[in-house]
């Protein structure tokens, strides 16, 4: 998302195209290679740069096999099944793509039903431009009428990315976490550092800048210090790892695949440190009830 996102992020300001290009290395490199991006993203930059670096990189094919997701924004102008193609063929063009490996409705947005996009994703599907498909924001009603209308035409239904983490654990509350689970659809975690709140580097005296201090206040950042206290505890031992490894760990624990955003080579490295370790049930039951209180 923060890939060539300037008003949100500062894109262009506090980092370059080569900061973003050295994380996409870095990852490649630590073996992470899902790449998760959207047309909204930078206003279609984020996956300009995305399929700029995949035609640049020298790594060898079949190393680690790449996988590349994208999204469809459902603009209220939208009123016509066959726009989704559309986008996604301006979207295969940004990213210099054939086919891309997981095509997302972004939002459940009205006044086009669930149904009408559903069919259009089993579309795209038979005509080869992406291998799978999935939802993203979408509750388990509305994942269930979208699975319902892709079952009908022999589609299954990959995915269902949502905001998941240790300060937003709604998916566990309202039961599509288990939903996701029981009919074997994955659930791709945005945002599971909760836009870097979690890695322990903002407080209450130090809150982060721009849009996101609008949305955690003072007063939400002190509910979270125990939080962040039990993450840097747990940390150390487990080896020294960052509160925002733990909190990842703490995701991919729960049977979610998170997707951290990396504006550089140190956030990536940073993200490849939540994986090959795992915490304990005592951790996890910890962590849990910590949590609990924030709600």
């Amino acid at each position: 998302m923060a890939w060539g996102d300037r008003f949100f992020w500062g894109y262009g300001r506090a980092y370059s195209e080569t900061d973003v290009k050295s994380a996409f290395e870095f990852s490649l490199d630590a073996g992470v290679t899902f790449f998760d991006t959207a047309e909204i993203y930078g206003s279609g930059i984020s996956e300009t740069l995305l399929g700029k670096f995949l035609r640049e990189s020298s790594r060898p094919q079949g190393t680690f096999p790449i996988v590349v997701a994208t999204k469809f924004f459902p603009y209220p102008w939208r009123i016509h099944g066959g726009s989704l193609k559309q986008a996604l063929l301006n979207s295969l063009k940004r990213l210099q793509m054939e086919k891309v490996d997981l095509y997302q409705v972004h939002w459940p947005f009205p006044p086009v039903p669930i149904e009408t996009w559903a069919s259009s994703l089993a579309d795209v599907v038979e005509d080869d431009l992406t291998k799978a498909v999935g939802v993203s924001n979408y509750n388990p009603d509305q994942m269930r009428k979208a699975q319902a209308v892709l079952a009908k035409r022999g589609v299954l239904l990959a995915s269902n990315q949502v905001e998941f983490s240790l300060i937003n654990r709604k998916i566990e509350k309202n039961g599509l976490l288990k939903l996701c689970r029981e009919m074997n659809i994955t659930c791709i975690a945005y945002s599971p550092l909760g836009r870097g709140i979690l890695t322990g580097k903002y407080s209450s005296k130090n809150p982060p800048a721009g849009i996101r201090s609008r949305r955690y206040s003072t007063k939400f950042l002190d509910r979270v210090e125990p939080i962040l206290r039990l993450l840097r505890e747990i940390g150390n031992e487990n080896g020294g790892k960052t509160p925002g490894q733990v909190a990842l760990n703490w995701v991919i624990s729960k049977g979610a695949v998170p997707i951290p955003g990396a504006k550089n080579a140190l956030q990536a490295q940073e993200n490849a440190g939540s994986l090959g370790w795992h915490l304990s049930e005592s951790e996890l039951t910890a962590l849990d009830k910590v949590s609990d209180r924030l709600s």
